[in-house]
């Protein structure tokens, strides 16, 4: 069977569990209500299964129907976005566009670069959110999403460009290091107080440690001040409450402006990866594309 055979009663099932009858939906699709549950009876007798549970007073999907019908919405939404970047003017994107970015990243990096593509496009509406957790891109209706994390693999379904690795060093002020001296050797940070990155669900980042020619090791620290944001654990470290290991794109600015000091430099490694996603059904149209181009363009991490 081939991929248009296998569109045929789709719509008519689409309108059907819309409309809760046959009748109402021969009306909707301007068919009679015979040619409607023919439609249906064909698609039910090729999938070999019962879509709709019939009774005389009401018509409900079954629990493969149900499914089945989550499927066809999906299909039907994708078909409709493929003819509309067929039908429009891709040279100016509008419409709205959702983007989903991490919490402390997503506003120190990546909000610029949306105010500037939404200065430059007029026509975007941006719908811009801000989240640390699990995001399923196409389940939520994201059409970009920035990802610090993730590893290499990624969902067939989900188109991802990679844009560099986070880099880690350890950092404190020059306030707490006049007080406690620098540390000589990674052995010296456990003199010092630790502030560490924590979920609120009690669980501690580690510190990577990367003591010789092998690959980074994960060591719990014995924190003194655990925080959930990162924007408050660099203002800890401002404050000269101790020593953390950060990213750069996080500190960055406080080293320039001599607020914070490298500490054992020469044991500054990669971290996480940065890449944006989006789900490939939604590549073609003209907001994402150019969107994808931008980030790609000025995000780096």
């Amino acid at each position: 069977m081939n991929s248009s055979e296998r569109l045929k009663g789709i719509d008519v099932f689409v309108a059907v569990a819309a409309a809760g009858s046959f009748a109402a939906a021969a009306d909707r699709l301007n068919l009679t209500a015979s040619a409607v549950g023919k439609s249906i009876a064909r698609l039910e007798n090729r999938l070999n299964t019962r879509l709709f549970e019939r009774t005389t007073r009401k018509l409900q999907l079954t629990d493969a129907g149900a499914a089945f019908h989550r499927v066809c919405l999906r299909v039907l939404e994708d078909i409709e976005s493929a003819e509309r970047v067929l039908a429009s003017d891709t040279s100016e994107p509008s419409g709205r566009l959702r983007v989903d970015v991490p919490a402390t990243f997503g506003r120190r990096q990546v909000m610029p670069l949306l105010m500037a593509f939404a200065a430059d496009h007029p026509a975007v509406q941006l719908h811009i959110s801000f989240t640390d957790r699990f995001v399923d891109v196409v389940d939520d209706g994201i059409d970009v999403a920035v990802r610090i994390g993730g590893g290499d693999i990624w969902p067939a379904n989900l188109g991802h460009r990679f844009l560099g690795k986070e880099r880690l060093i350890f950092c404190a002020s020059p306030a707490h290091v006049t007080r406690k001296g620098v540390p000589a050797t990674l052995q010296d940070l456990s003199l010092h107080d630790a502030i560490t990155y924590g979920r609120a669900d009690g669980a501690v980042s580690p510190w990577l440690i990367c003591a010789g020619a092998g690959p980074a090791e994960r060591r719990a620290v014995d924190s003194r001040i655990v925080v959930g944001d990162g924007e408050a654990q660099l203002d800890a470290v401002l404050g000269g409450l101790g020593i953390a290991q950060m990213a750069t794109w996080l500190a960055g600015d406080a080293l320039r402006a001599g607020q914070l000091v490298p500490i054992l430099p020469q044991h500054d490694l990669e971290g996480l990866p940065l890449h944006v996603v989006w789900p490939r059904s939604k590549q073609l149209l003209a907001k994402v594309d150019r969107l994808l181009s931008h980030l790609a363009e000025h995000l780096r991490i």
